[in-house]
């Protein structure tokens, strides 16, 4: 079958808010030598959740998460960039690991995942399938033996479904 595009109304993958937290902790996470895998910003009221993912070629413990926990703490004590009550939480990705970037949709190409879209389309926002690829900004994922062409910015939320072979 055809690839469905799928047309952008939403311009933005991150929030403002996620954007300037990335750019303030990015740099402390690679410096202690791990891979800035993504965040979470997700405000609840008066209070927010701040999810990081890191990742290593070695993989990551707990030790390495509170490694990057006081360091991530500390900026953020110090540059105060949010409002209220905060948790703090650093992971790694798991084995049912989120995706942020087009490299990261590239990476898992053959993989299944899911993913949830900002709007509906064709009804609905969750659609599970198999990864075929990425062509430039696009993700494309067969789903029930259709290709859909989904921009990476209309993605809200993207995991891999681990496989226990």
């Amino acid at each position: 079958m055809g690839l469905v595009p799928i047309f952008c109304w939403w311009v933005i993958n991150l929030s403002a808010k996620s954007r300037q937290l990335q750019e303030l902790l990015e740099p402390s996470v690679t410096a202690l030598g791990y891979e800035f895998w993504g965040l979470e910003y997700l405000a609840q009221g008066h209070s927010a959740l701040l999810r990081i993912y890191i990742d290593a070629e070695q993989g990551i413990n707990v030790d390495d998460c509170a490694r990057v926990s006081r360091q991530v703490s500390a900026v953020l004590d110090v540059e105060d960039p949010i409002t209220g009550e905060y948790r703090l939480e650093v992971s790694s990705p798991g084995m049912d690991r989120p995706l942020f970037t087009i490299a990261q949709f590239a990476a898992a190409a053959g993989e299944t995942i899911k993913l949830k879209l900002r709007m509906n389309y064709e009804g609905r926002r969750n659609f599970k399938g198999r990864l075929v690829g990425v062509e430039e900004e696009d993700v494309v994922i067969l789903v029930d033996d259709h290709e859909y062409l989904f921009p990476v910015v209309d993605i809200e939320k993207a995991n891999v479904v681990p496989r226990f072979d």
